[in-house]
């Protein structure tokens, strides 16, 4: 594996493979090696509200491209080219060069060539935008390829002769040089010497320059730049190619012209800030600009940057890199691995060639030899894996293994994922749409029991079955149990002896009753003469109540109240109705 190749890292047995940019192979102290990679992330790493937008965004590409649309496209093609979707990020990781587990290739989206193509190889992936994992952000790449009509110039016809040109002519281009000009390449030439001359005398007249460039010969370099050469060839086309108005255009009335460019208007400490963020972020102008020199224009940067390139500096940054790169690791030799660890194997400890085929007699004792593959719902397969959560038992066979490994997904669409594509979103429950997109995204697996139908499984069901007599004593005992205040207070244990013995006094007055057993005879309420007659006889007596008279050495004592117990006494003398009745002495 050498630098710059786009590979497979492994950081989890049953996770998808990690696809990275080897940058640099580095060698630490242990011995052991490591590879500083450039992140690339798929469609199950990243939020539904950001796929939504990259999908927003293909949609838009499409509609521009000549190519073949995705409406063109079978469900399994739309399914497996969601999985060859990556996404760029400008983050940097180190991982062990031991987890490599393959080359792969990624490219660039072009917009000319068919979706189709990147289906038909193997290992190759495509990007369009740049996710950034800190801000959570999608943006399109800036180094996008600009071909098709959209980036096309627009042609206009040819004039006829005679006919006027109704363009505005102050946002067309302006003639400045005319190669048929009466002067000689000899004579050009010469102005030119005469005003790199007059440039580094301008030069030593300025203090700012003479500090900047202190020697003749940094002073005459400096002079000897396209600005110089490009103001003197201005001044000749303006003064219609005569030497004499030139020369003395050069030498005005206040001294020499001075003209600078932006090797010359850059500080030293602009300059140390253009190379660091250089160094960071390559030739990324926009966020050079943003980061680091917001008080300078996108056009002065790009300037300084090709100005800078023809500088010792350059040259020297650049060799010094190349003896760096010659003393790193250029690539590295990676031995085979272990098995992994999700291979399913029999009893006897060897890959079972035939699982769940039909007519078989032999019982496995591991509970995954027999279900069909949860991809291609294969029942044959010369090695398994298990692949989800261990509740659920599911597993992939070899080659629908390697694809989720590759790909981040599974090779066939589930049953889900087609009512998804059919459904129209106006019609679906909410609810079930983002469970099932959440699904689809994370590569959650989805039972299948051998048969294209499929339901979505994600934990396992709990059901609580309840007894005849726990329904009846919830009913029986409400006044005991109380079922909402035990719901608020989920913590407080429930009384259940005494609704156990609710139930169980509840339970022997039914049983007495429906056997026949004889009961207590209901008292039979007597006339009103008769309790009339009663108390004329029995007159009741007032208590007597004993009232002290306060004093000032013994605080006064409150009257003390006993609270009347209304279900033993009654209206008529305080006496319980049985009483009244005669019953007590009948």
């Amino acid at each position: 594996f050498y630098r710059l190749d786009y590979v497979y890292f492994e950081n989890s047995s049953s996770n998808p493979y990690l696809i990275r940019r080897i940058e640099e192979l580095n060698k630490t102290a242990s011995g052991n090696v490591e590879a500083k990679v450039v992140c690339f992330y798929r469609r199950r790493d990243i939020s539904n509200t950001l796929i939504m937008l990259a999908d927003k965004h293909a949609k838009e590409i499409e509609e521009e491209s000549e190519t073949t649309v995705e409406a063109d496209l079978t469900d399994k093609q739309k399914h497996q080219l969601k999985h060859r979707e990556l996404f760029l990020s400008r983050q940097y990781e180190s991982l062990p060069a031991t987890h490599i587990r393959g080359k792969c290739s990624v490219a660039l989206l072009n917009e000319t060539e068919s979706v189709l193509s990147y289906l038909d190889k193997e290992d190759t992936f495509f990007y369009s935008l740049v996710y950034d994992p800190s801000l959570k952000t999608l943006l399109a790449d800036k180094g996008e390829i600009r071909v098709g009509p959209r980036y096309q110039a627009d042609i206009p016809e040819m004039l006829l002769e005679g006919e006027s040109d109704e363009r505005e002519q102050s946002k067309l281009e302006i003639k400045v040089w005319d190669p048929n000009s009466p002067l000689t390449d000899r004579q050009i030439d010469q102005f030119l010497v005469v005003a790199r001359a007059v440039g580094t005398f301008a030069r030593a007249l300025d203090c700012s320059s003479s500090v900047r460039q202190p020697s003749l010969h940094m002073s005459a370099a400096a002079a000897s730049r396209d600005i110089t050469l490009f103001h003197a060839m201005d001044t000749l086309y303006r003064h219609s190619y005569d030497l004499s108005s030139a020369i003395s255009v050069l030498v005005p009335l206040g001294g020499p012209v001075l003209c600078r460019d932006e090797m010359e208007e850059w500080s030293a400490s602009e300059a140390s800030l253009f190379e660091e963020a250089l160094e960071k972020y390559g030739k990324d102008f926009n966020d050079i600009r943003q980061d680091f020199l917001p008080w300078k224009s996108l056009t002065s940067i790009i300037e300084y940057y090709y100005m800078w390139k023809t500088t010792d500096r350059y040259v020297q940054q650049k060799r010094l890199k190349a003896a760096e790169a010659e003393s790193k690791l250029k690539q590295v030799y990676i031995p085979t691995y272990k098995p992994n660890p999700n291979q399913i194997s029999t009893s006897n400890g060897k890959p079972g060639t035939v699982n769940g085929a039909v007519g078989t007699t032999f019982q496995p004792q591991n509970p995954l030899l027999g279900r069909a593959c949860e991809s291609c719902y294969a029942t044959q397969s010369h090695q398994w894996y298990s692949w989800g959560p261990p509740n659920m038992q599911c597993r992939l066979c070899a080659i629908c293994w390697l694809y989720w490994k590759k790909y981040g997904g599974l090779k066939m669409p589930t049953q889900s994922e087609e009512d998804k594509l059919s459904s129209s979103p106006t019609t679906e429950d909410p609810r079930v749409r983002s469970h099932v997109s959440r699904q689809a995204m994370q590569g959650m697996p989805v039972r299948n029991t051998g048969s294209p139908k499929s339901a979505v499984k994600t934990r396992q069901a709990f059901f609580l079955h309840t007894t005849y007599f726990t329904k009846f004593a919830r009913q029986v005992c409400k006044n005991t149990l109380r079922l909402r205040q035990a719901a608020r207070r989920p913590f407080v244990a429930i009384n259940y002896a005494a609704i156990r013995s609710g139930y169980r006094d509840l339970f022997h007055w039914l049983h007495a009753e429906l056997s026949g057993s004889p009961l207590k005879s209901k008292n039979t309420r007597k006339p009103l003469a008769c309790i009339i007659g009663y108390l004329e006889i029995h007159p009741a007596k007032k208590p007597n109540v004993i009232r002290s008279t306060p004093s000032l050495q013994t605080p006064a004592t409150k009257r003390m109240l006993t609270t009347p117990n209304h279900t033993s006494l009654s209206i008529l003398g305080k006496r319980n109705y049985s009483h009244h009745n005669g019953l007590d002495g009948m």
